[in-house]
């Protein structure tokens, strides 16, 4: 992608070396003409991310997105959940790791000039009906090539479920709606949903607007009467990511505004990536540029295991043990779309 320079701002409630849900407020990345614009969503003040906040720009766990009924079994026990989405917990709970005060602590810059901050959150054992201590561990780090890398860790003294995520809410533009920003997504499967938003298994893309594999705009397809389209008034579903053909990150997405010519690239080592298209931004909140969110604002595109793993033995685990490490890595690396 050809080089910009990103300007970054650390996570939001910033206050005595601690973060409220490792919020981050501001990318601010140059255009084509080189101007600069905050191309993540926020909301005015300190009360309204505390109060009123979709997840935008928090750290989601101890489990992003949904687990069907707010009830998991593990080793024999069934775990219960609070149940903050009808009858599913999502993103961890009422108090997920998105509503929690992170301990936050500069580290020293690199010989690479690369910039970061640790995060670091010990989760009771309980904290949310999840079982077990867990620890854990995220770094943000600004590269000199202009991305945002962000590194997940977690270790837990009992057997649990664990599923770390960010929850930006992206538009390239800075402003106005993101149905013409075009989208590619390296996958030929999906997971169909339920009324819920619960997965039903999994499905080809092939002849669906779920196919994203060539570059689509993102509203060329979103208001088709498609049973999946109409059930989650958009896209909130989650991509089954083509495998790698080595370990470690891939690119699974690029996102393109044409108007701005910026670009993003997001690069992970996750199985599934959950496109959202903001489907459920209704105008009730004002934004941190004073003007009301509104349906279609913001896209997210959320690195993950898929949802409601903890419940079928047909998806990747997110089991983690006593004497494992949970770790993984996203990076979300910012440009200008090709002449």
């Amino acid at each position: 992608m050809p080089s910009t320079n990103t300007r970054w701002t650390t996570a939001a409630g910033c206050h005595c070396a601690r973060s409220t849900g490792g919020i981050v407020t501001a990318i601010d990345v140059p255009d084509r003409e080189g101007n600069a614009t905050n191309i993540v969503l926020g909301l005015p003040d300190m009360h309204e991310y505390e109060t009123r906040n979709p997840n935008m720009g928090t750290l989601v766990g101890r489990y992003a997105n949904r687990i069907a009924g707010g009830r998991f079994e593990l080793d024999g026990e069934t775990f219960e959940l609070p149940r903050n989405n009808g009858a599913n917990t999502l993103h961890g709970g009422p108090v997920g790791f998105g509503k929690r005060w992170w301990d936050i602590a500069p580290l020293p810059v690199g010989d690479d000039g690369n910039v970061a901050i640790e995060l670091t959150l010990d989760s009771a054992d309980g904290d949310q009906g999840f079982p077990g201590r867990l620890q854990a561990n995220v770094r943000y780090t600004v590269t000199q090539q202009n991305e945002w890398r962000i590194d997940y860790t977690a270790s837990t003294d009992r057997a649990t479920v664990v599923n770390l995520s960010q929850h930006a809410y992206f538009n390239l533009a800075g402003h106005g709606s993101i149905l013409d920003h075009r989208l590619q997504i390296a996958a030929a499967r999906y997971c169909p949903v339920d009324a819920n938003l619960i997965p039903l298994g999994i499905d080809d893309v092939d002849g669906t607007p779920f196919d994203f594999r060539a570059m689509t705009p993102i509203g060329a397809r979103i208001r088709e009467a498609h049973p999946q389209i109409l059930l989650a008034r958009g896209y909130d579903h989650n991509w089954v990511l083509d495998p790698a053909p080595g370990a470690g990150l891939r690119l699974v997405a690029r996102v393109e505004e044409p108007g701005s010519g910026r670009a993003m690239e997001v690069h992970t080592d996750q199985p599934g990536l959950q496109f959202y298209s903001g489907n459920f931004l209704d105008g009730t909140l004002a934004g941190a540029n004073g003007q009301a969110v509104r349906q279609g604002d913001g896209l997210c595109l959320e690195t993950q295991h898929f949802p409601d793993s903890p419940n079928r033995s047909d998806f990747p685990s997110t089991v983690l043990r006593p004497g494992e490490r949970y770790a993984s890595t996203t990076v979300y690396r910012f440009g200008l779309c090709s002449p």
